[in-house]
């Protein structure tokens, strides 16, 4: 779980068309090059390994408390392992807009890798 939320490789396996990773940073591409693309930077705030990654899209860079995380946690009883998410929402309407593309990007990484 850890390799498909933590770099440009497995990112681009299930959240976006194409992503670069630089060394502080993410840029994620939606759409393919002959169609209408979308191009977005996140920053890396905070990168545990084996535990989470926290970004901050750079059009909320004065507003801090909009990051987004993803988290993996592991149940002790089961063993089972969740990805949590954490996304900004600034209104009602925004965090249902939300909750369908996130249902839609677990969607496509349950697909490409099975969790």
């Amino acid at each position: 779980m850890w390799e498909m939320i933590s770099n440009a490789a497995g990112l681009q396996k299930w959240l976006a068309d194409q992503v670069v990773e630089d060394e502080d940073s993410m840029t994620f591409t939606w759409g393919q090059p002959w169609t209408e693309r979308d191009t977005k930077t996140s920053r890396i705030l905070e990168k545990e390994k084996m535990d989470h990654i926290r970004m901050l899209w750079d059009y909320h860079d004065d507003t801090p408390e909009a990051y987004w995380e993803m988290k993996i946690e592991v149940s002790d009883l089961t063993g089972l392992v969740s990805l949590l998410i954490t996304d900004f929402a600034a209104d009602d309407d925004e965090e249902a807009d939300l909750r369908g593309i996130w249902d839609d990007n677990f969607e496509r990484l349950h697909r490409v890798s099975g969790f």
